[in-house]
Order: structure tokens, then sequence, then C-alpha cells
């Protein structure tokens, strides 16, 4: 019975990390679904709250690191501190991230972009409602 749980939460993760990719992959008008380390980056865009024709490889970086900081607070990883006068986000470090295998890392990303994804679906569809 274990097992049948196991399977169907991975069936379940799959099914919505998939979901995912094809939005984005529509929405930006793209050929190929985007991979972790591009959502990654989106994320990190949405998560500065501005985008810019072109970001710096620092800036990229600095992004790629907002949106791993985002998504491992949901598991008390990070806490958010404020944003600094160029309004970029801090976040502190309140546990270190045992060390997984890869495969466990990106399980792990997986399962918090989909709950990130899922939250901003619904703040996105309460506005839409308010719109009505």
């Amino acid at each position: 019975m274990e097992t049948k749980n196991v399977e169907n939460e991975e069936w379940e993760m799959d099914f919505e990390w998939l979901r995912i990719r094809h939005f984005l992959k529509d929405s930006f008008q793209r050929e190929v679904l985007p991979d972790l380390n591009g959502i990654l980056f989106l994320i990190g865009i949405q998560e500065l709250g501005r985008w810019q024709e072109k970001f710096s490889k620092e800036e990229k970086q600095d992004l790629m690191h907002i949106a791993t900081c985002r998504l491992m607070s949901y598991y008390g990883y990070y806490a958010f501190v404020g944003r600094d006068a160029d309004g970029w986000p801090h976040w502190e470090m309140i546990r270190k991230i045992p060390p997984n295998n890869i495969k466990e890392q990106e399980i792990l990303f997986k399962q918090a972009i989909i709950r990130y994804f899922k939250e901003w679906e619904a703040e996105t569809a309460s506005l839409d409602e308010g719109n009505k």
C-alpha cells in the first residue's frame, strides 16, 4: 500500500511539473520546455519585481540565488529580511540545507516550484475575480 502512495505522489509531482513547464513555454512563446535553471531564473525575476532587457552575469547568478532562497524558505532554510536600496530582496540562512544527492535536490526544488506556482495561480485568480 505504501508503494502505491509513493508512486501516486511521484505521478502527481511529475504531472504538475510538466504542467508548469508547458504553461511557461506557452506564456513566453518558446519552442522548448524550460528546464529547472530557466524556471529558477524566472522566479528570481518575479521576486525581484522588475524586468530589464539584459542582466549581467552576476545579476543572473543573484537572481538564481533569490529564487533558491525563496523556494527553500518553504522548508525553513531561509527567511526574508528585506530589500536593499536598489530593491533587491535579501534572505538570511536560518539553517543549512542538508547535503542531498542530485536527485533528492531536484525533487526538493520541483516540489517547491510547484507550490510557488500554485500560490501564484491562487493569487492571480483572486485578482481576476476582483476585476469581474
